[in-house]
């Protein structure tokens, strides 16, 4: 290799400084970091808030004020914070990315801040097309003040101004408006937003002479009894989330330095709904959209609360998941479960209130916590044969808690049930047959057991052997119908008397019945081997009511047509009867026998005119 080739080779391998497409990265932190223009205004009071705590950790008597105006289309922002030299204006502020926290003397206390001033600057293009800022420095009193003035192309001026432009040490920022934009920096929406973002502030902040902050946070302030504060946490509650809750709950996690209060929700809602929360970090709100925040049993509460040491995303608009937030989010879990307990032990009034709404919320968490099913099941209900009662309560009353899988079967199955002292549990509602199956292990020496279509026809009274035998002829007739049905038929004597024909399908003979199905409609390789797993699963059974008038005149039918269609409609109505979704086979049954019974009225009819 010759010299110049070396020679340029070494040219070719010289590092490169990345230029930087302002406009283009406004435009990616609008669209693609930051949910709303808005936050502009927070990340302009996280700095100043920023530079007074900066300030105040070396000089403690410094003043804390942060002054917010608007102007005709513009703002400005003054705080009474740490200052710039104009050294620091040039590695802060020219270079996109590097944060004053990161400086020399202020890294000890990093964890007193909020944000990171240079980006955070830049999130001022969101809505200005000019940023003007005027900063003296507290650590230099004898550095002049200095100015830094940038555009939205990404072009920017530094240069020293006369002393008399700032006597005292803080910094000042200045927005121009851009086009299309002036309404978020005007001076009612900047005065909600202040509101909004900084009511839990430590320093006094004020936007065109209004007070923003509202300290003490509600869960701190002073009242004169417990209910009072009740009340006082429910007009707070009904103002920022538009809800009057039915409690609240103090959350308390010292060693996350978080503080706060969960509002129950006044009406039910569904488990798959996000639970959204707002969360303030050091005073500042960082989201008011955090879903992370409790364990997914805790739907049933939104909260409002402040920390110094949840971790922020990027944007710092939700909450990053790490080890600590994992941790606060076990023992905030703990502080409702606490709340739970405590209203079981001091208030049953208020715990059957709560109940009757969020009990959802309860069986999701007493699932997989076995204490909190003990502590609960005096009090959680359940749809069963004896009505809505607690599993502590049917348990008492009953030797073998039965129940079912689906509502469906529970709809079948309860009148019958009912009426020959079977006690069931409708185990088919979201959590609840968990919960039935879980009762042996904190209630020992109960027996629990999935109700099936034997056990219900052991309980129904057999019909003697001459009365049996003088319907055989109709049996064998009615279970040539339904066996295509994959149904056989007994006769069994058994209340309510109203009840002429009871349709018993467990999930054994259900999943029989799709096994077989998918057999009929599979290739060979496939019919084989399901045709191998075919097992002696019962079928389906329709057990007619010996008791009931009309299967009496029914059974002394003659027609074999007649007797067909009889059975069809004893078939038809048993289904509907249970509320069990129809297959297309017994859609057709069912049309089958109502056109049947029609052809046979008026054969009839025309017969007797």
């Amino acid at each position: 290799m010759d010299f110049q080739t070396s020679q340029s080779n070494q040219a070719s391998q010289s590092p490169h400084t990345f230029q930087v497409d302002l406009r283009g990265l406004v435009d990616l932190l609008s669209h693609h970091l930051y949910s709303s223009p808005k936050v502009y205004l927070r990340e302009l009071l996280q700095n100043a808030v920023d530079a007074v705590t900066a300030r105040r950790a070396e000089q403690p008597g410094a003043p804390a004020r942060v002054r917010v105006r608007t102007d005709g289309g513009g703002l400005r922002v003054e705080d009474t914070g740490v200052g710039l030299t104009e050294a620091d204006v040039h590695a802060l502020l020219a270079t996109i990315g590097r944060s004053s926290k990161r400086a020399d003397g202020i890294a000890a206390a990093r964890s007193d801040f909020l944000g990171q001033f240079g980006i955070g600057l830049l999130a001022c293009f969101l809505v200005a097309e000019r940023i003007r800022v005027v900063s003296r420095s507290a650590r230099a009193p004898d550095a002049r003040p200095v100015e830094w003035t940038a555009s939205d192309d990404g072009s920017y001026t530094v240069r020293t101004l006369p002393d008399e432009e700032r006597r005292e040490p803080g910094t000042t920022v200045y927005l121009t408006a851009r086009p299309g934009a002036a309404e978020w920096l005007a001076p009612a929406r900047v005065l909600e937003l202040a509101r909004d973002f900084g009511s839990l502030l430590p320093y006094d902040v004020t936007v065109d002479g209004e007070t923003v902050g509202e300290l003490p946070a509600p869960w701190d302030r002073a009242h004169p009894s417990p209910a009072a504060r009740r009340v006082a946490l429910a007009r707070h509650c009904h103002g920022l989330f538009g809800f009057t809750p039915l409690d609240a709950i103090d959350l308390s996690v010292p060693l996350a330095g978080l503080r706060g209060v969960a509002y129950v929700l006044p009406s039910a809602v569904s488990p798959a709904q996000r639970a959204r929360h707002r969360v303030h970090l050091r005073g500042m709100l960082l989201t008011e959209r955090a879903e992370q925040l409790l364990p997914d049993w805790a739907f049933f509460v939104r909260c409002e609360l402040d920390t110094d040491s949840l971790r922020p995303t990027a944007s710092r608009e939700a909450l990053y998941e790490d080890e600590t937030l994992a941790a606060v989010r076990e023992a905030l879990g703990g502080r409702i479960r606490a709340w739970l307990t405590g209203l079981a032990a001091g208030d049953p009034e208020r715990l059957r209130t709560f109940l009757r709404v969020h009990h959802l919320g309860v069986k999701s968490l007493a699932r997989h916590d076995g204490e909190m099913l003990r502590t609960m099941l005096p009090w959680l209900p359940f749809e069963t044969t004896d009505g809505e009662v607690s599993l502590e309560e049917f348990a008492q009353r009953h030797p073998v808690v039965h129940f079912t899988r689906t509502v469906e079967e529970f709809r079948q199955v309860a009148p019958i049930a009912a009426a020959q002292g079977i006690g069931v549990v409708n185990g088919g509602y979201t959590y609840d047959g968990e919960l039935v199956e879980a009762l042996p292990s904190v209630r020992p020496g109960t027996a629990v057991a999935e109700l099936d279509a034997d056990t219900v026809t052991a309980h129904l009274d057999p019909v003697g052997p001459a009365e049996e035998l003088a319907l055989s002829d109709f049996l064998a007739a009615a279970r040539t119908v339904l066996d295509p049905l994959d149904c056989d038929v007994s006769l069994r004597a058994f209340h309510p008397v109203s009840v002429p024909a009871l349709h018993l399908d467990d999930r054994a003979s259900r999943h029989e019945r799709d096994r077989a199905e998918a057999q009929a409609r599979a290739d060979d390789l496939w019919a084989g081997i399901l045709g191998s797993l075919r097992g002696g699963a019962p079928r389906a059974r329709l057990v007619l009511n010996h008791l009931n008038p009309l299967v009496r005149r029914i059974g002394s039918l003659k027609e074999p047509d007649l007797i067909g269609t009889a059975v069809q409609s004893l078939y038809g109505q048993a289904l509907l009867m249970a509320q069990r979704p129809l297959r297309p086979a017994d859609s057709a049954l069912l049309n089958r026998a109502f056109i049947g019974l029609l052809e046979w009225a008026t054969h009839e009819e025309g017969g007797r005119s």
